[in-house]
C-alpha cells in the first residue's frame, strides 16, 4: 500500500484511504489494483521479455482498459527497472531530474517498488508517494515531479500514454526542492 511523506515536516501518511484523500487534494489520482493477479513466476522477476510483458498486459487488461476509457490513455506498455538493466544507472540521472510533462504520467506498480516526488500546492510543498505492487497512480500534466526506483532498485510498471510518442520530459530547475 503507498505510502506519503511530506518533506518539509517528515510527517507520514498511511492507510489507503488517508493516501487516496491527500493525493485528491494535491490532484494526483491515485487506485489500487489486485497485485495477486500477477502470476507467480513473475511476482519477482524483473528481467522480463516480450511474452512475459505480454501476461504482464494481459493480465491487467480490464484494469488498463478501464482506466484508459476514464482518462484519455491511447497506448500503454510494460517497464522493468533493476540493477540488471543495461545503463540502470544512467537511467536513474535521467529520471531523478524534476520535469513536467504535457500529459499525465501514469505507473501501475505490478511487482517492486519505487517512488514518485511530486510538488504539492504551496502549504505542503514536495512530498514523496512510496509505491508498491498494486499501487496504481496518475501525476497530472505540468505537475512537477520526479520518479525514481526504492532501495531494493526493483520494480515492474504499467505505462500508459495518451500520445503515440510517450511523454517528453521538460525538466525544470526548482530552488524550493529539498
Amino acid at each position: 500500500m503507498a505510502e506519503i511523506r511530506i518533506r518539509s515536516t517528515n510527517e507520514r501518511i498511511s492507510g489507503e484511504e488517508n493516501v487516496r484523500a491527500f493525493l485528491d487534494k494535491q490532484e494526483v489520482l491515485y487506485e489500487h489494483w489486485d497485485a495477486a493477479k500477477l502470476p507467480a513466476e513473475l511476482q519477482n522477476k524483473f528481467v522480463l521479455n516480450d511474452e512475459e510483458k505480454a501476461t504482464v498486459l494481459s493480465t491487467y487488461d480490464s484494469e488498463i482498459r478501464d482506466l484508459a476509457a476514464r482518462r484519455g490513455y491511447q497506448i500503454w506498455d510494460v517497464i522493468t527497472l533493476s540493477d540488471a538493466t543495461p545503463n540502470i544507472e544512467d537511467l536513474l540521472k535521467k529520471f531523478e531530474q524534476i520535469h513536467t510533462h504535457t500529459e499525465d504520467e501514469i505507473r501501475g506498480i505490478v511487482s517492486g517498488r519505487g517512488i514518485f516526488i511530486i510538488k504539492g500546492d504551496e502549504q505542503t510543498g514536495y512530498f514523496d508517494v512510496e509505491l508498491e505492487a498494486g499501487d496504481v497512480i496518475s501525476v497530472p500534466e505540468n505537475k512537477a515531479h520526479f520518479f525514481t526506483l526504492m532501495d531494493n532498485r526493483e520494480i515492474i510498471a504499467v505505462r500508459l500514454f495518451i500520445e503515440k510518442d510517450g511523454w517528453v520530459a521538460n525538466n525544470i530547475e526548482d530552488p524550493s526542492f529539498a
